[in-house]
Order: structure tokens, then sequence, then C-alpha cells
């Protein structure tokens, strides 16, 4: 019997995971099914896709909280961000993990190339992609970590969690006039309203790597402040997109495919 695998979000026809997950069932010989859900009582909705067979389920906004709720048991990461991307279910047991930041961390590192490890790395925005990624950047053993957010209480709190792990601190968007960074990720939701977060270009002085999480927006305006202050190299979250799908898939399957050929096919070109 294939077995059925689907994400839940709302909204959720913009979602690029059945592409992702079908091409890797098919480069692995994996016999699934996966589908999209438009969730409106997620309770609800997992019961019914369970009751239905599902093995396994993604999770995109707004549900990633409700899926941590409803998890039996949660990874570290998981409980790190308080927010699950994926499920697995195995009888009565609902497991809960979260691999958006070990997914941006292999796409930096692996596909990229850039090491983090001695690096200055600055990540713009406090909130769930930042909270997600911290562990998997501190492990990197980055030279400094530093958490850039409007309301500095909120970067304080991520700094409370990371300091036994690594050198992390908190700032203003405005404490960042004068600093420079070796690496600058964007993890605000600037760019899904074609907006620029309220970074100075003096940041990217020396820079070598901008990363725009978002993906499939093209050159984003922090994408274009970071080539226009001279950053060699830039890159949206497309990578970081394949390589959680990839991690999911193997936590459900036991076999992890090749990000390659999926990251070529939705690569949107940053002009």
């Amino acid at each position: 019997m294939t077995d059925q695998y689907a994400i839940i979000g709302n909204p959720v026809q913009q979602s690029k995971s059945p592409i992702i997950h079908l091409a890797f069932a098919q480069v692995t010989h994996q016999d699934l099914d996966y589908t999209k859900i438009e969730g409106h009582d997620f309770t609800a909705d997992v019961d019914a896709f369970r009751a239905r067979g599902g093995r396994g389920m993604n999770i995109t906004a707004p549900f990633k909280i409700d899926a941590f709720a409803y998890a039996t048991e949660r990874s570290e990461r998981a409980q790190l961000a308080g927010a699950a991307n994926a499920l697995k279910f195995d009888g009565d047991r609902v497991l809960a993990e979260n691999f958006d930041g070990i997914g941006l961390v292999r796409d930096v590192t692996h596909n990229l190339r850039c090491a983090l490890k001695g690096q200055r790395v600055l990540v713009l925005g406090a909130g769930g992609a930042t909270r997600g990624a911290l562990l998997p950047f501190l492990a990197e053993q980055p030279a400094e970590l530093v958490i850039a957010n409007r309301s500095l209480g909120k970067a304080q709190e991520l700094v409370a969690i990371g300091a036994a792990k690594g050198h992390v601190r908190a700032c203003t968007y405005a404490d960042l006039e004068g600093q420079t960074f070796d690496v600058v990720f964007n993890a605000t939701s600037a760019s899904l309203k074609t907006e620029l977060p309220p970074v100075p270009a003096s940041v990217f002085t020396g820079c070598t790597l901008a990363y725009e999480l978002a993906y499939g927006k093209g050159l984003t305006p922090f994408l274009r402040l970071a080539q226009n202050a001279g950053v060699k190299e830039v890159a949206d979250g497309v990578g970081m997109l394949a390589e959680q799908a990839a991690e999911a898939f193997e936590w459900w399957r036991g076999v992890r495919p090749d990000t390659r050929a999926v990251i070529e096919l939705l690569t949107v070109p940053l002009v």
C-alpha cells in the first residue's frame, strides 16, 4: 500500500513540498504519495489524516505551534523552537521535529561551501526562524553570533537560551551602525512584503555571504542592498527549503535523497 504524507498550512496552495517530496521518492524508489491539506481546525484535520493512514506531515504557517502542542514526543530542536515543522505518526505516538535550522546550516556549509566556524555572523530578526536555527548556528562554532531585532528583549531571550552553547549577543538595528560581519542572514518577514529591514549597508563591509531566508522572490531589497554594498555571493532560501525537506524525508523513510536536482528545479534567478 502506498504510504501517505502531506503538508498542512493555511494558505498552502503555494507550497512546493509535494514537488520536492515526490521527486525525492522517485530518486530513492520509495512508494509514497504526498498531498496538500488546507487546514482550518488543526487537531481535527490531523486526526482525519491519521485515520486515513497518514504516516507523517510537514507543517507550515500558521500551524507550527499547534503541531508542537499536538505531539506526544518532541526533539530538542523542536523544544527550543517551541514549534514543529514535521510530525511522524507511530501508532499512538506523535513525534515532533524542527528541521528548519539544520536545513539552513546545511545549505550554507554544504551547498554554498561557506564555513561558519570562526566567522562573525549576523542574524536579522528574532522570530521562530531564528529560534529554530539557534542551536545549529552555534554548533558551527562561529566567533560570534549577533541577533538584531526591533525589540531588544526578544533577541535577549534567544541569547539566554544559547549562551551556554557559544558566543551570542543581542542588539537593536540601531546598534549595528559601525559593526561589520562575515555572513549576514535576513530572517525577518520584510522581504515577503518587498520591504527592506532597517539594517545599515555598513554591516556588509568585508561580508562574504548575504542569505535571504525567503525563497522564490528574486533579488529582494535585502539582497540588493548587500549586492550594492559589494557582497560577492548572495543567496535565497531555496536550498534551505530543499535541505530541511530532505531531513524530514530521511526521518520518515530512512534514506536521505540528494537535493541538487530539486534546488536547480526550484531556483529563481536573483536578478
